[in-house]
């Protein structure tokens, strides 16, 4: 036989991939409740939130203030009003940058309770919990730039958390099979919530405030972990799925 010499690195560079992956799934099989305990405690952005807002100055509105001023590092130098956030880096770095870690980790777990499905819905859990990571990455960045130092990477950082977090739970609640009244909920809010997001971005609040539009737009995705968390939690699909 001929000598074939030694094999090039190059010819497997997915190897090391495959190693992460099968890790991730060991562990969400030995531990199942990892993943939706992750994704529960996303609970803590709305906790953040409260305690943020109880020392912000002037008195903070849920109407006319964003949700990222109450990252705004810049005591009294941003805004009009001028605006202090004397807790920012709690918002900054437990309630941006965590949910971020949350959505992206539990994703990562959570899409192996759909690798028993049919094709079709294995690349929907696949391309729906992928762009959940995405979206989490883009609250990452809205964490590690406040409005008032980087705006343009803090717009690109919200968009990819709101608009992509929204978008991954429209692809989630259409293609997978869930109990009747969750995918109904999924499409409705996350559709509800594209729709304020343009709002917004186009400055059009109709009455409610923008900090109200905002909201709107935003909220839905951390809902949808808790709860999405939550139901995991509760009837695991996949060993329900492995019995079916």
């Amino acid at each position: 036989m001929e000598n074939q010499g030694p094999i090039d690195p190059v010819d497997v560079p997915h190897e090391s991939h495959y190693r992460v992956v099968r890790w991730i799934g060991k562990t969400h099989d030995d531990h199942p409740s990892l993943g939706p305990a992750i994704f529960m405690v996303a609970t803590l952005y709305f906790v953040v939130q409260v305690i943020v807002a109880w020392v912000f100055t002037p008195s903070y509105s849920l109407v006319t203030n964003s949700i990222s001023d109450l990252g705004e590092t810049s005591c009294g130098g941003y805004g009009s009003p001028a605006i202090c956030s004397p807790r920012w880096w709690l918002m900054d770095y437990v309630g941006f940058l965590l949910r971020g870690i949350v959505m992206i980790i539990g994703s990562a777990l959570l899409y192996n309770e759909f690798t028993e499905r049919d094709p079709r819905e294995r690349r929907a859990a696949m391309i729906g919990f992928g762009l959940t990571a995405l979206g989490g990455l883009g609250s990452i960045l809205v964490g590690f730039f406040p409005e008032n130092e980087n705006r343009t990477m803090h717009i690109v950082g919200a968009f990819l958390a709101i608009a992509i977090g929204n978008i991954a739970i429209l692809v989630l609640g259409g293609l997978l099979t869930l109990p009747e009244s969750m995918r109904r909920s999924m499409l409705m809010f996350s559709s509800l919530a594209l729709v304020a997001l343009l709002c917004f971005a186009a400055h059009r609040s109709f009455g409610i405030g923008r900090g109200t539009m905002e909201r709107v737009a935003a909220y839905p995705v951390t809902i949808w972990l808790i709860t999405f968390g939550l139901y995991i939690w509760r009837f695991k699909p996949k060993e329900s799925h492995e019995y079916t």
